[in-house]
């Protein structure tokens, strides 16, 4: 069929392309996806539902239009649920493929079948794949590592959390061998064939008729392992690389309670004594675990060993407390403060009071003390301050410099909202961060995911591993684990029973001796992993007790490291900032979503020349090939840095500039295309694919029925974790 051309006289004249992209959503769980991840990383779209009554209609003046008597594209890419989705018309898809072919504007169909119509073998004939795909290696091909997925170090295994859960479905073939006349497809995801000795596409590249579309041939979620490590080259796919937002790949490890002493798990208890859970008379201070000189010293060694940095959150009081009760003198802060410049450092009060209300401990759970009238008694504004500032005096006098002074991290995150028993902030905690001039304030992302402002501050959510902080031994961490995670008949707490939703439930303990290296370690680093190809800048955090005697917390380290490692290239190495940047970081982002949303955000490309308008204050973010440069007034400079293979970041208009003016070097430019009628053939209607129940529904996280295989480790399951078993929440917590 010959479709008609764009309104306007293009042939001439180089056509602007908007910098958004058009979701044509059916609600499935593939452009869920995508939609997940352009969310996440600040691209702006527009979104057509499909289920919707009085949707738009996808025709000719939708999509382009002439402005200034230039043609304009209004989209840069399109994401469509398959090549040919149910509930677009023929003179729909006429439209769409008219407007690919004369802009040239790229199509991601997010799941589809194999088959002739994308430049496959149909999927179910002998020599090709339909089916499960759980567990599946499959592997970036050399085209892919030239193109799209060029930040991977190659590998892509499907999940398999669940041996009861097909938790994938998809198609492996192969590319035809008789293409259609100037047709061709190019594998860039690919894995063997059940059967055969051949390899088959799961995802690459359709070109045929003047179009290009981005072929899968699996369906998938947000939170599934083999997407999160697709979903950026997707994106770069669809957008030629030159687009707005940007992605990176985070981790940042607070240690809390650096120079204090923490309380010990009691394996005979199942408590911690002094915890207000365990039997009164049970003393706290017979075993507290604290670091050594030998720790601090493995920690630096470790650090420089791995390349990593962590952040300390450290309590002058802890020290004190520590000559106090020996010979005067405190060789651990000797040593650290001595290596101080290896660390970054931040206030964590004095002596870790609870800053919140004056807790009542006579009852279990604690609630808040009122006062003959009823109201809430709150520790004051004073005592606040003191903590925060006395904390400040001591570094100082002990030639502690290296604390930004307005960073801060309060003992167990008290003062904010901790609910149920404290629905509300302390309302002298404001005040008080306000006159000691801090502005970013930790907060427990399990109980509050999202930044928000206290005072002139702003929180930095922080994910809690399950490392736990009364835990210096691997037998305590393993038995703590055990009692909270398993049911009442077994020993344990009965949570799981109580709050089904919990999503770290074991059907049985683990064993003490292996259960930390073979179930905990790598169940902390997949969650910890996946929340960091998330594009997830907030931190995580463990304790200095775990760093002593049995050093539990570098097994956790080091399998994250090295899982990530497996995972990306060089090119896209993890991202660690310290707590104020990601703060910054968080807040830019919500100024950027918030100007995306209103509509306040125009971003343009004409030829090498892409323009960002953004309102006044709001600085863009954008993702662009290697080589551009920002155009000043007079001459150029530097834009973004390098990551996965790109120049990204975020970007300001130059002195006496409104606009940001960025120019692409002459090699990244996007073809021209001529634009003039095209031929294509229309696919025929793609009809309802499978879509397992564990791409559905995440499968919970958890063991198998064996009690060694790990289910679905997922930001999302994370979520659903309740509160109390977090491995940085304490009910009630001794000053030394």
């Amino acid at each position: 069929m010959t479709l008609a051309p764009m309104p306007g006289a293009y042939a001439a004249t180089t056509p602007r392309i908007d910098l958004r992209l058009l979701v044509v959503d059916d609600g499935g769980p593939a452009v869920g996806a995508i939609v997940a991840e352009l969310d996440s990383t600040g691209v702006p779209y527009t979104r057509i539902d499909l289920a919707a009554s009085g949707r738009p209609t996808i025709a000719a003046g939708f999509l382009s239009d002439t402005l200034n008597g230039a043609p304009r594209a209004k989209f840069q890419a399109v994401v469509m649920p398959s090549e040919s989705p149910a509930g677009l018309s023929s003179d729909e898809l006429t439209a769409l493929a008219s407007y690919e072919a004369q802009f040239g504007i790229r199509q991601v169909d997010a799941y589809t079948y194999a088959g002739a119509s994308v430049g496959l073998n149909w999927g179910t004939l002998p020599g090709a794949y339909a089916g499960t795909l759980d567990g599946v290696q499959a592997q970036v091909t050399a085209a892919g590592k030239s193109g799209p997925f060029g930040y991977l170090e190659g590998g892509v295994t499907f999940e398999d959390n669940s041996p009861s859960v097909s938790e994938s479905y998809g198609y492996i073939a192969t590319p035809l061998a008789q293409q259609a006349a100037g047709a061709t497809f190019t594998p860039y995801v690919d894995a063997p064939i059940p059967g055969t000795d051949t390899r088959g596409s799961l995802v690459g590249e359709y070109a045929h008729d003047g179009r290009r579309e981005l072929v899968v041939t699996f369906v998938y979620n947000a939170y599934q392992r083999q997407y999160r490590q697709l979903a950026r080259g997707i994106v770069e796919w669809a957008t030629e690389g030159i687009h707005l937002g940007y992605d990176r790949n985070y981790f940042a490890l607070h240690v809390d309670d650096v120079f204090m002493s923490d309380d010990r798990w009691d394996t005979v208890l199942k408590c911690t004594p002094g915890d207000v859970t365990c039997p009164p008379g049970s003393n706290p201070e017979e075993h507290p675990s604290r670091m050594t000189v030998a720790d601090a010293q493995y920690l630096k060694q470790w650090q420089q060993d791995h390349n990593f940095k962590v952040d300390l959150a450290y309590n002058g009081g802890g020290s004190e407390d520590f000559k106090a009760d020996g010979d005067g003198t405190d060789p651990l802060a000797v040593q650290m403060i001595a290596d101080q410049s290896a660390y970054r450092w931040i206030n964590h009060t004095y002596q870790h009071q609870f800053l919140g209300c004056v807790q009542d401990t006579t009852v279990v759970p604690w609630r808040c003390t009122t006062n003959a009238s009823g109201q809430t008694v709150w520790t004051s504004q004073a005592d606040i301050t003191s903590q925060i500032t006395n904390n400040r005096t001591w570094a100082a006098n002990n030639g502690l410099t290296a604390p930004d002074q307005t960073e801060l991290v309060t003992g167990e995150h008290s003062g904010l909202v901790t609910n149920p028993q404290q629905p509300t902030d302390n309302p002298y905690l404001a005040p008080s961060v306000n006159s000691t001039g801090t502005r970013w304030l930790a907060s427990d992302s399990s109980r509050e995911h999202d930044q928000r402002a206290v005072g002139n501050a702003l929180t930095v959510p922080r994910y809690p591993l399950n490392v736990f902080y009364n835990a210096a031994k691997t037998v305590e961490e393993v038995d703590e684990y055990n009692w909270i995670y398993t049911s009442r008949a077994q020993g344990g707490s009965g949570i799981c029973e109580d709050n089904p939703a919990t999503s770290t439930c074991l059907p049985t303990p683990l064993d003490v001796n292996t259960g930390y290296a073979d179930y905990i370690v790598p169940l902390e680093s997949r969650l910890a992993v996946n929340r960091a190809i998330n594009n997830d800048p907030r931190p995580h955090f463990v304790h200095q007790s775990n760093y002593a005697e049995d050093r539990i917390a570098y097994p956790v380290m080091e399998h994250i490291l090295a899982e990530y490692d497996g995972l990306y290239a060089s090119n896209t190495p993890l991202v660690n900032l310290r707590q104020k940047d990601i703060g910054v970081e968080l807040q830019r982002r919500a100024a950027w979503k918030n100007a995306v949303n209103s509509g306040q955000v125009t971003a343009y490309r004409i030829g090498d020349t892409v323009t960002v308008s953004a309102p006044s204050g709001v600085l863009a973010e954008a993702t662009m090939p290697t080589g551009t440069v920002q155009k000043q007034l007079i001459g150029s400079t530097a834009f973004g840095s390098a990551y996965a293979g790109q120049l990204s970041g975020w970007v300001g208009p130059g002195l006496t500039q409104v606009n940001v003016t960025l120019k692409l070097p002459a090699g990244e430019v996007p073809a021209q295309t001529a634009l003039k009628a095209v031929r294509t053939a229309i696919a025929k209607t793609v009809a309802s694919l499978p879509v397992p129940k564990g791409v559905k529904s995440p499968v919970p996280a958890g063991p198998t029925a064996s009690g060694t295989t790990l289910n679905k480790l997922t930001s999302k399951s994370t979520a659903s974790t309740s509160t109390a078993t977090k491995g940085g929440t304490r009910s009630t917590r001794s000053t030394r």
